[in-house]
């Protein structure tokens, strides 16, 4: 890795050269940077905004899972059958699904050797269970912290290696020029966009953040042959999410760049605690806690779900099914199934304006053994009262049964069968025992994202998006794939970029030449900022400036939860079209910072929103196709059902039985990218594409052994 200062327009700006950046410290960004090294390719460093931040390090469940073959006992399993229920998912590539499945063994025997603590019984065999899509029992977990534990055994590891991680860097923007070598240089001399088909990324516009009163603004450049992005899913686009907070994401940087997106309308949404942001799946919610409503204010506390559940042994049992059947499904609503929950909560907290939590504290009154009356009317509020097991099916008493958690109240279950999910909320200052939980149904994961081949390269060249930013994923992915895609697609990436793209990047020279107007670009909406913020009509310094960053923030991201989360009404998602291209037109003019720590934020605003406008194209198109509800979202139909008869209308649906809808995969890209100093509209390209089949082998060892030792030499 070479640094250079280069001037431009009398501002000193370090630019960085080398072989391969990866941008992001999560599981992905670890992994890909250690199977770079291992491969032989060490011209390599690690940016990122923050090495504590994101969303490997900070999220979890009750027992967060790792998807992988079957490696215990007599159950049968074989690698094309994992890859067929992937395929099955739909909207899933079958050669991408052929891929998860193969590596998941051996992403998961690396993590095994580098010290995460997935358990296994006395003879090595390591032992799965049932998670959700899940036909077999091939999850695995290390506790609520799995991920935690994968990303600080891969850091430890790149540490190790001595690989440079440049910490505090904000990636602004994308750098590319034309992947064809030798042909006509096709670059808009105003915007300095490459218009020709291909193109290649050849480096970073960043932000340091600990330069921002530097008078470059912190501004520093990567000049690099190979990117690959492990930024993440686009995490601050919706209000309601169990994200951590620290994280954003920064798909909108991609698809400014021309980064195509695929399955842009498959996210997954369900219940979660919101004061510590964590997922309730698993034991959370199979030791049948209270669902409790209350007003704004915390009064008027009510149980709420049985009033719209025939009987209290069908509320108990989907309460019980919402842990392992965690995600919202419409395919799990009718008959009152375990998705009913999701809406009725939804209905409380955005239709109703109240609050929901659950409380481990006591059993669901409706729920109690009856005593006598009196007793029932005087005695609720110690904690004698007992459930009534026999309400339930046979698959809750069976599954409470065998874990000796017939007894007691929700808390001294849960005690039972996973005490570290308690000792998590205590580490957090949420004491179990005594608080409720306040929850809410929210964004928890993006299945669609940026589009890549087998490789996980993208449409520009030399470009990889890796982990939950690449759209791999389909519509019903198994719980636990997402950890797997992190370690896959890195590996992936690390494998072509080393036998592919080895060498030297750009000279200095011409990577400032190539990317001056791109960089002057951005320069140019620092400076806007900085003078709107601080310099009255006449040039004067204003003292104190009044910041509307978050508040701008705030508005987009409630726009997007209110019509593109999980439940989705056309007529609002084309208004938040229209108001999301206005927001973007207007965000250089209108933002305002009230000191230089705020400037980054601006530009995560603008990746906010470039990211909602594409998302919402996607919505909306796959409205307009007829598509119906599915995955984890609800459209409404007005010639659908209500999930109950007491329900408002907005929760009437028809499902997707459009089997040519999960057979295609749909494609967008911005073919004119949003140029905010000019304030020029956006267009987008969207093509539906066949999902390409699970590839078929003969699995002749002599011919793929000849193939294999070509491509070594």
């Amino acid at each position: 890795m070479n640094n250079q200062v280069v001037e431009i327009d009398g501002i000193h700006i370090n630019v960085y050269s080398l072989n391969t950046v990866i941008v992001g410290t999560g599981c992905a960004g670890f992994n890909a940077a250690d199977s770079l090294y291992s491969l032989g390719q060490q011209d390599i460093a690690i940016i990122t905004e923050g090495r504590k931040m994101g969303t490997s390090r900070n999220t979890g469940s009750d027992k967060q899972t790792y998807y992988k073959l079957t490696m215990a006992g007599d159950a049968k399993d074989s690698i094309l059958e994992m890859a067929q229920t992937l395929f099955n998912g739909g909207c899933m590539h079958g050669d991408i699904a052929l891929i998860e499945a193969a590596l998941s063994t051996r992403n998961f025997f690396k993590l095994v050797e580098l010290g995460v603590p997935f358990p296994h019984n006395e003879y090595g065999e390591y032992v799965g269970y049932k998670t959700d899509h899940d036909p077999r029992q091939r999850a695995t977990s290390a506790g609520p912290l799995t991920s935690r534990y994968m990303v600080e055994s891969l850091e430890k590891r790149v540490i190790e290696r001595g690989i440079k991680i440049f910490d505090g860097y904000l990636v602004i923007g994308i750098l590319t020029s034309d992947a064809i070598e030798g042909t006509e240089n096709h670059r808009d001399s105003d915007s300095g966009n490459v218009t020709s088909e291909e193109k290649n990324a050849i480096g970073l516009i960043t932000i340091n953040l600990n330069g921002l009163n530097f008078k470059n603004s912190g501004i520093t450049l990567f000049n690099c042959k190979n990117i690959i992005y492990a930024t993440g899913g686009p995490a601050g686009i919706y209000s309601t999410s169990v994200y951590p907070e620290s994280q954003t994401g920064a798909s909108g940087v991609a698809f400014e760049a021309g980064v195509k997106g695929v399955n842009l309308t498959e996210s997954q949404y369900g219940i979660a605690s919101t004061k510590f942001r964590w997922n309730l799946s698993g034991t959370y919610q199979q030791v049948l806690p209270r669902y409790v409503s209350t007003d704004i204010n915390g009064e008027d506390e009510k149980e709420f779900l049985h009033e719209y559940f025939p009987n209290h042994g069908k509320m108990l049992d989907a309460i019980f099914l919402k842990g392992y059947q965690w995600p919202f499904d419409p395919k799990k609503i009718a008959h009152f199934g375990s998705s009913l929950i999701d809406i009725l909560v939804y209905n409380e907290t955005n239709i109703k304006g109240r609050r929901v939590f659950l409380d481990y504290t006591k059993n669901l009154f409706c729920g109690i053994r009856q005593h006598n009356h009196y007793e029932m009317q005087n005695d609720y509020s110690t904690s004698k009262q007992e459930l009534d097991f026999s309400l339930l099916g046979s698959e809750a008493y069976t599954y409470l049964q065998n874990s000796g958690a017939l007894f007691g109240t929700p808390i001294q279950r849960l005690e039972k069968m996973n005490k570290p999910a308690i000792t998590l909320y205590k580490d957090n200052g949420i004491d179990l025992y005594k608080d409720y939980l306040e929850i809410a149904v929210c964004y928890q994961h993006n299945n669609g994202g940026l589009a890549g081949n087998i490789w996980w390269e993208s449409n520009i060249k030399h470009f990889f998006p890796v982990g939950e930013v690449n759209g791999t994923f389909g519509v019903y992915r198994p719980g636990g794939t997402a950890l797997n895609s992190t370690q896959t697609g890195s590996l992936r990436a690390a494998q072509y970029i080393s036998n592919n793209y080895e060498g030297q990047s750009l000279s200095v020279e011409d990577f400032i030449e190539a990317s001056k107007i791109q960089l002057k670009s951005k320069v140019e909406i620092i400076k806007k900022i900085l003078i709107n913020s601080f310099f009255d009509s006449e040039s004067k310094y204003i003292i104190h400036p009044q910041s509307n960053v978050f508040k701008i923030r705030n508005r987009m991201q409630k726009r997007m939860n209110d019509c593109g989360a999980h439940i989705r009404p056309y007529g609002e998602v084309v208004k938040a079209i229209h108001e999301t291209e206005v927001e973007l037109r207007m965000m250089v003019d209108f933002s305002r910072i009230s000191s230089l720590s705020e400037l980054p934020e601006v530009f995560r605003n603008i990746d906010i929103a470039i990211t909602q406008y594409v998302y919402l194209n996607a919505i909306k198109e796959y409205i307009e196709k007829g598509g119906k509800s599915r995955g984890s979202y609800l459209i409404y139909d007005d010639k659908g059902n209500l999930p109950a008869g007491n329900l408002p209308e907005i929760f009437r649906f028809l499902l997707n039985n459009d089997e040519k809808l999960q057979r295609v995969v749909n494609e967008l890209e911005i073919k004119e990218t949003y140029d905010l100093l000019k304030k020029e509209n956006i267009r987008i390209s969207s093509e539906w594409k066949p999902v390409r089949p699970i590839p078929q082998d003969e699995y002749w060892f002599e011919n793929i052994w000849r193939e294999f030792r070509g491509k070594l030499m």
